[in-house]
């Protein structure tokens, strides 16, 4: 089963749906799911159904545990995130290739220890590079211009960066900035799923450019949410197999 993840500003696929819910040991989670060409793809908003959840309480492990237990092996995601990189500009998009993490306080993994051995993860492709090339690819078919990979820095939040921190991140080598990739990217990981996201960028980190308005954010998810959901779903119908990647395999036990 494949998942589309939405976050800020992408709330629904423009389909109809069936909710469901699932009941983890995390807590429980809503779900969409609609069915392509006889074929059941998750939706799932990440901020909850009318964006109630700040980037630091989502129940991200709840949320990753829900798609798992429903059978999703592919998942695809959205983040709108700030530029800090000059060439990347208001109203782009780009393919999430690394991260850099600055968070503090969420649940960051499923491992706990108990009675398993210790475990790891291995980080050395976050992100699924079969559903990177995938999307690359078919974005050409759309005509929805990728202006490039990018790092995301992610933040605690609620509050945006100050201007002395963006500096930093940049100086770190960090393109874009978000607050809400890690953990789901780890907890992906740990749980044998390709996973990818797409990053929207909605405005100017603090410094770079002026103040940050909620306006030029809006703007910017809707030129764009439609194409990429378009093209999330079209890969979804081609066939999938991780077997191009490493991503089932990449749990490294001591």
């Amino acid at each position: 089963m494949k998942a589309i993840i939405g976050g800020t500003g992408v709330y629904d696929t423009g389909h109809n749906t069936t909710i469901k819910k699932v009941k983890t040991k995390y807590g429980e989670v809503e779900l969409d799911i609609i069915n392509i060409e006889g074929e059941d793809i998750v939706f799932l908003a990440r901020h909850g159904k009318g964006h109630s959840a700040p980037p630091h309480l989502i129940n991200y492990r709840a949320n990753m545990m829900a798609l798992k237990e429903l059978g999703v092996k592919y998942i695809y995601g959205t983040a709108a995130v700030g530029s800090c990189n000059e060439n990347y500009i208001p109203g782009d998009v780009v393919v999430i290739k690394d991260f850099i993490d600055f968070t503090k306080l969420r649940p960051m993994t499923f491992f706990e220890g108990g009675n398993e051995p210790v475990k790891h993860v291995d980080m050395s492709d976050p992100y699924c590079k079969n559903l990177r090339e995938k999307f690359y690819n078919e974005s050409k078919k759309h005509e929805l211009e990728i202006k490039g990979d990018a790092v995301y820095v992610c933040t605690e939040g609620p509050r945006f960066e100050t201007g002395a921190e963006i500096r930093m991140y940049k100086s770190l080598g960090g393109d874009v900035v978000g607050m809400t990739n890690v953990p789901e990217v780890v907890l992906a990981k740990e749980l044998g799923m390709c996973y990818s996201t797409i990053g929207i960028i909605t405005n100017w980190c603090t410094g770079i450019s002026g103040e940050i308005e909620l306006h030029d954010i809006q703007g910017a998810m809707n030129r764009n949410k439609e194409k990429i959901t378009e093209v999330f779903i079209e890969i979804f119908k081609q066939g999938l197999d991780q077997e191009q990647c490493k991503c089932n395999n990449s749990i490294i036990e001591l």
